[in-house]
């Protein structure tokens, strides 16, 4: 009976100072608002930062479970080589989840010696749940072939090229490049056609984004490629100097010089202002004059007038 009364009193006393310890270790909070942003194949975990006060700088970990590791290895949790004692708020598990299985994540903080608890991710993380974007499609086209080339392409991810002629969609050949290549090329086209292309990435959990949208280009030939820049290049080159010749002419011909390339010509007789105009008038509407005799005027004879 004694036995029994102090096993209960040992175990109680264990159970105070496992709880003792455990509120000791627990003290940090635990981080909040945990969530998964995955975009073309790039899964990224975020967090709040954790608000309160730390002498140091707060550092986070996490870890995550596969099937793998809950079904065979007993529910053990791996840590993400590349996010331990990280002071950012997020990491990158592109690279750590690599199957098409469920993945649960959680993440803690800690703060000199005080660990917080784990944070779980709210449910599982598959990879096919993430969200794909449309392509970003470049054509050039170089002699007679086509450069297609895609920026941001998924890490895992195919893309389906379609290439036809105008007009002749059924007969529309496909192509398929991986992303690390970056540009597909397309030679021996018809010279003077026009070919058009569309693309779609294709993940390898067969997910399919939408398409991009249709390029059509001309194929130039193989002699456009030099043709072009050679016709633009002496075009300039003959425009400078022509420009040159005509600024070193104006600058510095003399005006003797000057005189003798550029001559004054006369003005034909019949643009010269010294023309004799006559103007024939009716005889009726010439005017008429008269003679109009004019007598002196009399005045009265005065004593003045009179002389001796």
């Amino acid at each position: 009976m004694r036995r029994t009364v102090s096993l209960q009193a040992m175990m109680m006393m264990m159970m105070m100072v496992l709880m003792d310890f455990t509120n000791y270790v627990w003290m940090l909070p635990a981080p909040s608002s945990v969530s998964m942003e995955s975009v073309d194949m790039r899964h990224v975990l975020k967090w709040r930062p954790l608000q309160d006060p730390c002498n140091t700088t707060v550092l986070y970990s996490v870890q995550f479970q596969g099937e793998f590791e809950l079904m065979v290895m007993n529910g053990s949790w791996v840590d993400a080589p590349e996010c331990q004692q990280t002071p950012h708020t997020h990491c990158d598990l592109t690279f750590d989840l690599g199957s098409d299985s469920d993945y649960n994540l959680h993440v803690r903080a800690q703060c000199g010696s005080q660990l917080s608890p784990w944070t779980k991710l709210s449910r599982p993380f598959n990879r096919r749940d993430t969200a794909l974007t449309a392509l970003e499609m470049a054509v050039s086209v170089v002699g007679d072939a086509l450069q297609v080339s895609f920026d941001k392409l998924p890490l895992t991810a195919v893309v389906s090229v379609t290439v036809w002629k105008r007009g002749e969609e059924l007969q529309a050949v496909a192509y398929t490049m991986p992303a690390e290549e970056k540009m597909l090329h397309v030679a021996a086209l018809q010279e003077g056609a026009v070919y058009c292309v569309r693309a779609q990435p294709i993940l390898d959990t067969q997910l399919h984004s939408s398409s991009t949208d249709t390029h059509c280009v001309p194929i130039t030939g193989p002699d456009a490629a030099w043709k072009r820049p050679t016709t633009v290049t002496v075009t300039v080159l003959a425009m400078a100097g022509l420009l040159f010749a005509v600024f070193w002419s104006v600058l510095h011909c003399r005006l003797d010089a000057c005189q003798v390339y550029f001559q004054k010509e006369p003005l034909p007789h019949s643009l010269e202002a010294d023309w004799d105009i006559q103007i024939p008038m009716n005889p009726e509407e010439a005017p008429r004059c008269e003679r109009i005799h004019v007598e002196p005027e009399r005045r009265p004879l005065q004593a003045g007038d009179l002389k001796p």
